[in-house]
């Protein structure tokens, strides 16, 4: 009976795939999917995002990725769309044509400006120097081409890896109602549009969250790309972590669970991608570098669908891809004042007139980390609730394209959905400089201030004086900044920008080079909507893809613009800004529609020969005195440790930059198989893991490196131990060389009453796992913590006595 019921299942999985698989033929489309590491330095360099001068990097919470999806059409493969999402706070215009000039040498003019999309997730605990206009480097030191290279190193990577899969596959598309994982951080500005037009929707930021599914040839799920507006700024200000923030968060968990099984194991660990600590590190079929590892969290979606992981594959790429993301925030909880607790003043974000005590709260607040979990954690559970329902079929066929825009001076003409106008030089006003709730600014700045002050007005005066006509273009925003008008030592500010379409049968996606405001994104949607309903059909999926190819700050609605709140101060083009977007994008849809040509457009400067920076190099690494890289100066302090408990371990150590181990890890937790072999169950892109590195001061040669592991929930009972992998540079020469250190073997105990214990996990009976050996253990680490590890030697031994039946 057994057996008949085992043919009978094997025959709906394989009827099932022989559907899928027709299916694909039939859509006749060729699906790729690529993923490489972009982490880049995660040592003395600024990370960007908060634009503070003193956030620099100190180590690794998880590793950053380019995820690449390409689809082309099996009749007409030259007619393709490669879309990059990267764990960045933004694409830079130098990374997007850098990666274009490598693509044409690789493949030709496959790829090209038209139909290849950057995108950023926009965390803001990834290291910055990567654009190449002033203003966004000038808090980084300049420009860092270490940062640079290893984004454009691992988009070419993903793109490649992409184009090497592509194989006859599906695609599907569908969205859900995501209720608790943003909110509006600028509401006052979101109420100042007309009240007709914020009675179309439910809530002041967009809660849905689309998904696209690209199946392989097998019918199983390789990619699944999803876009919602939050911003990365769950990490805050005082972070010092490299960080994917909550999007590389939701991406790891997807992809952890996918890895795991795909659902086929219950229970809370999963929920959050927890370790499988039957993986090892190493690089997954789609390119990735990985793990069994992650970390433990709440109950949800990831962990409660056993066995509903069926027709997907074990190295699923998920991307998180940001949206109108604009005046959206992951701190749920609401804005207070730090020194009262009370709620900060709504208008201008201030507790007693200053912005700097008024910050966003979290839904783990005040941990930033859990915070972070958390948010990840809901768009993750969204995605996947998605990925595994009946989602919509998509047909239909591939079209893209692309203009560059000269943004000073467009004229804009009034329609259903813009006023008329024209768009100025770009500016930043005083509301720029005040930050906003989830990392303010410095000085007396505020939001929503239309004047600005007599002092930083002669201050901005010295620096560089606005005109009348520039001073009234951009009125009422007053002007702090007059970049527009500031060409040393380069450019401050991209004035030639990019829009982009691509069009995958039902699904639209609009690429802009910046963060829309919900509003300004609603209007943008509209808008193409109308301009191709007749052609295209009522049933489209529109997304707006932001921080994607270029990035010239925010575009809010001329409602929103005259309110000056952050999102308005730091609009660069004036209150016509959107309008102007508006009307680029419909003209370039309607020249789809009607399959005419468009103007390229200018193309924009190419500064990087004349970039600057001021981050020092590495000049040296030196242990102290009769000690060797990798050496223990602090080793693991106890001797067992149970799920949740936080084992560390401190190295002597190299700087980071001498090899930013890309693909790679600067550490590993290894446990002890049954045959006495180390096999490696989580690296520093695990959620459990976290890699801290830091100099005594500034100048010294002497550094350390610790590594962290909370022992997640689920983790099997045995020996374990913590390695550091990193590289030093010797005085007086340019040549790194590579070391190591492990630490002392620690033990990691099941939960009371558990029967699994052992090196490797081995089941070994009552008396490894509960009992008197137990006892005995417990009563030793006790003993050890009060007394230090003199008696690792006993309690090994006893480990060992009791693992052999006693």
């Amino acid at each position: 009976m057994g057996r008949r019921r085992a043919a009978f299942l094997c025959a709906v999985v394989l009827l099932s795939c022989a559907v899928r698989v027709s299916q694909a033929a039939e859509d006749g489309y060729l699906v790729g999917i690529g993923k490489a590491d972009i982490t880049g330095p995660v040592a003395d360099v600024n990370l960007m995002g908060y634009a503070n001068p003193g956030q620099f990097a100190g180590g690794i919470h998880i590793r950053l990725f380019a995820r690449t999806f390409i689809v082309a059409d099996a009749a007409d493969p030259a007619g393709r769309v490669a879309f990059v999402n990267l764990d960045a706070g933004m694409a830079s215009q130098a990374v997007t044509f850098t990666v274009l000039e490598r693509l044409r040498e690789r493949y030709g003019e496959l790829y090209g400006e038209q139909n290849v999309a950057l995108s950023g997730t926009h965390t803001h605990a990834g290291p910055a120097g990567y654009l190449q206009y002033m203003v966004y480097d000038i808090a980084s030191r300049g420009f860092y081409p270490q940062t640079f290279n290893a984004i454009v190193d691992g988009v070419v990577l993903s793109i490649q890896r992409a184009h090497d899969s592509l194989a006859p596959g599906s695609l599907s598309v569908g969205a859900g109602e995501l209720l608790d994982a943003n909110i509006n951080r600028s509401p006052t500005a979101y109420l100042a549009n007309p009240a007709e037009e914020r009675a179309l929707y439910q809530h002041d930021v967009d809660k849905q969250l689309t998904l696209l599914r690209l199946d392989g040839p097998d019918g199983s799920a390789i990619g699944a790309f999803s876009w919602f507006p939050v911003h990365g700024t769950s990490m805050n200000n005082t972070n010092t972590l490299v960080s994917g923030d909550n999007k590389g968060a939701a991406a790891q968990f997807v992809e952890r669970w996918a890895r795991a099984g795909g659902g086929q194991r219950r229970g809370r660990s999963q929920a959050a991608g927890s370790t499988d600590s039957t993986g090892g590190g190493g690089t997954n079929s789609s390119g990735g570098t990985g793990s069994g590892g992650g970390g433990g969290g709440d109950s949800g979606t990831l962990g409660s669908r056993a066995g509903s992981g069926a027709g997907v594959s074990p190295s699923l790429v998920a991307a998180f891809c940001q949206a109108n993301v604009g005046d959206t925030s992951p701190n749920t909880l609401g804005a207070f004042c730090l020194d009262t607790g009370l709620p900060c003043d709504a208008v201008h974000s201030t507790c007693n007139g200053r912005v700097q005590q008024c910050i966003g709260r979290g839904p783990g607040w005040p941990d930033h980390f859990e915070s972070t979990r958390l948010v990840g954690q809901r768009q993750a559970d969204k995605a996947l609730e998605l990925l595994l329902s009946d989602l919509e079929t998509i047909r239909g066929p591939i079209q893209y394209r692309h203009a560059f825009l000269d943004m000073r001076g467009i004229q804009v003409q009034a329609s259903d959905f813009t006023q008329a106008g024209r768009t100025c030089k770009p500016a930043m006003g005083f509301a720029f400089a005040a930050g906003t709730t989830d990392g303010p600014g410095a000085f007396d700045f505020t939001q929503g201030d239309t004047n600005g002050t007599a002092f930083w007005r002669l201050v901005r005066n010295f620096i560089q004086k606005p005109t009348p006509e520039q001073e009234a273009c951009h009125a009422p925003k007053p002007i702090l900044l007059d970049v527009g008008e500031m060409h040393y030592p380069y450019e401050w500010v991209p004035y030639i920008v990019e829009i982009q379409i691509l069009r995958i049968g039902q699904l639209v996606v609009l690429s802009v080079p910046g963060e829309f405001t919900t509003m300004a994104g609603r209007r943008l949607k509209r808008a193409v909507q109308a301009a191709v309903r007749g052609a295209w059909g009522e049933g489209l999926h529109l997304v707006i893809a932001g921080l994607s190819n270029t990035y010239a700050s925010y575009i809010t609605t001329p409602e929103e613009y005259a309110v000056q709140r952050y999102e308005g101060g730091f609009t660069l083009f004036g209150p016509h800004t959107l309008d102007a977007y508006i009307q680029e994008f419909v003209r370039l849809a309607g020249a789809m529609v009607r399959d005419e040509p468009t103007d390229p457009g200018p193309a924009p400067p190419n500064q990087l020969a004349a970039q600057w920076s001021l981050v020092p190099p590495v000049v040296w690494d030196g242990p102290p005195a009769g000690k060797r890289f990798g050496d223990m100066a602090e080793d693991v302090p106890r001797d067992s440790y149970r799920a949740g408990e936080t084992v560390a371990a401190t190295f002597h150590a190299g700087c980071p930059r001498n090899n930013i181990r890309a693909e790679g890890t600067f550490l590993a937790v290894e446990r002890q198989a049954g045959d006495g072999s180390w096999q490696v169950v989580a690296t520093d892109d695990d959620w459990a893991t976290k890699f801290r590195w830091g100099r005594r001061h500034e100048l010294s040669e002497l550094s350390f490196a610790t590594v962290e592991w909370t022992v997640p929930e689920g983790a099997p009972a045995g020996a374990y131990r913590l390695r550091h992998c990193g590289d030093a540079k010797p005085l007086f020469s340019s040549i790194v060389h590579s070391y190591e250190g492990v630490s002392r073997t620690f033990y990691v105990e099941g939960p009371p009453g558990s029967s699994s214990s052992g090196s490797g996990g081995n089941k070994q009976g009552s008396s490894e796992g509960g009992g008197v050996w137990a006892e005995v253990r417990q009563g030793l680490a006790a003993l050890g913590r009060r007394a230090g590890a003199g008696s690792t030697w006993l309690l090994r031994s006893l480990h060992e006595q009791g693992r052999r039946g006693g």
